[in-house]
């Protein structure tokens, strides 16, 4: 089956629901685990990663939670096809970078994915919407007992699960979720926030991952210690640092319409204006216009504009998807063309911002 037939469409993507998703967009567990007699990914010549991905492939297909599911080694997608699995969250950067001896395994609704041949032999991951870690900690649990039963995994009495980078050993586990945070950036109070953040032991990135900037004003916050501390009790940890932020974000939009709420509304009247009548929008223009409509939704400032719209256009606006719309190769002038049409044929019928009643 092709990538394109399988995947749901960009509207059914933004549509997810889930607790808090009014700030919180998704949330994310990720294992990281390695095997018994096989080099790690990034040590193992090509042969030796073909043989893995032989071996780990048909047990991750037979699991049930991934039945029916979509699987391939990476060589038989193209970059295109790649790229829409990064702009998914399906697929790491570096992921996308990898050819034979690498492959992805990934369910109808796309809560589950596993990478093979990463960096470690198997990434596996639940991605839920909203704010959903120890919902998304059950299932990921279950997938790697499951898959536990079928592989036998590197494990170290003292060490824990053994995994490629050192920050992953012990647990191996990785809690994020995934927070859209205007007020706090409009409020300039977000380097106070990270700063926070990152002295209680978790990192903040953008919206792909490690090294990768904080478009449309998402962020990516998960924990830095893998070691000394049980799953549960990192899922818990994250989860209260998650709920602190929601307050911050709470608290900062609140103070923005006592304090500048001219301000707030000039900046959501204009965003609604370049992307109904531009003709030339990059696509970091477009995450960062599209980012202040989905607040100005939050302030009920749209009649008939809901949230999940929003989340389709973050999404039909990446490159990649954007993309996949047309036939044929397209420079990056002429997607910042294309994306500007499609931005104006989908606000056409949305009427422009109005104030709240209680403003």
């Amino acid at each position: 089956m092709k990538l394109a037939d399988f995947l749901s469409s960009p509207f059914d993507a933004g549509e997810r629901s889930g607790p808090e998703d009014r700030i919180v967009m998704s949330s994310r567990i990720r294992l990281a685990r390695n095997l018994t007699g096989h080099s790690f990914p990034t040590w193992a010549k090509k042969n030796d990663r073909v043989k893995a991905l032989e071996h780990i492939r048909p047990a991750v297909e037979s699991l049930p939670q991934l039945d029916g599911a979509f699987s391939s080694s990476l060589d038989e997608l193209n970059s295109m096809e790649k790229q829409t699995l990064v702009e998914r969250h399906l697929i790491s950067r570096e992921h996308a970078a990898k050819g034979a001896g690498s492959g992805v395994v990934f369910n109808q609704d796309e809560s589950i994915c596993v990478m093979i041949n990463e960096e470690d032999h198997l990434r596996m991951q639940v991605l839920k919407p909203g704010l959903q870690l120890a919902e998304a900690w059950a299932d990921v649990d279950a997938l790697d007992s499951a898959l536990e039963g079928k592989l036998d995994y590197a494990f170290s009495d003292e060490f824990g699960y053994l995994t490629a980078c050192p920050t992953n050993l012990g647990t191996a586990i990785r809690v994020s979720a995934m927070l859209h945070l205007p007020g706090l950036v409009l409020s300039e109070q977000i380097t106070q926030i990270i700063n926070s953040v990152t002295k209680l032991g978790h990192a903040v990135r953008g919206l792909y991952g490690e090294g990768t900037e904080a478009h449309g004003h998402v962020f990516q916050v998960s924990n830095q210690m893998t070691l000394g501390e049980s799953e549960p009790q990192l899922v818990e940890r994250l989860g209260k640092v998650v709920q602190q932020l929601i307050e911050h974000e709470e608290n900062a939009r609140a103070t923005l319409l006592e304090s500048k709420a001219s301000t707030v509304y000039d900046q959501i009247g204009r965003a609604y204006g370049t992307l109904s009548n531009a003709h030339v929008v990059a696509s970091k223009e477009a995450m960062n216009l599209l980012s202040l409509l989905r607040l100005g939704v939050d302030l009920e400032m749209f009649n008939g504009l809901d949230r999940g719209v929003i989340d389709e256009l973050f999404l039909f606006t990446q490159p990649a998807h954007l993309q996949n719309q047309h036939s044929g190769k397209l420079g990056a002038e002429e997607r910042d063309v294309l994306r500007a049409k499609m931005l104006r044929s989908r606000l056409k019928k949305v009427k422009r911002p109005h104030l709240p009643k209680n403003a």
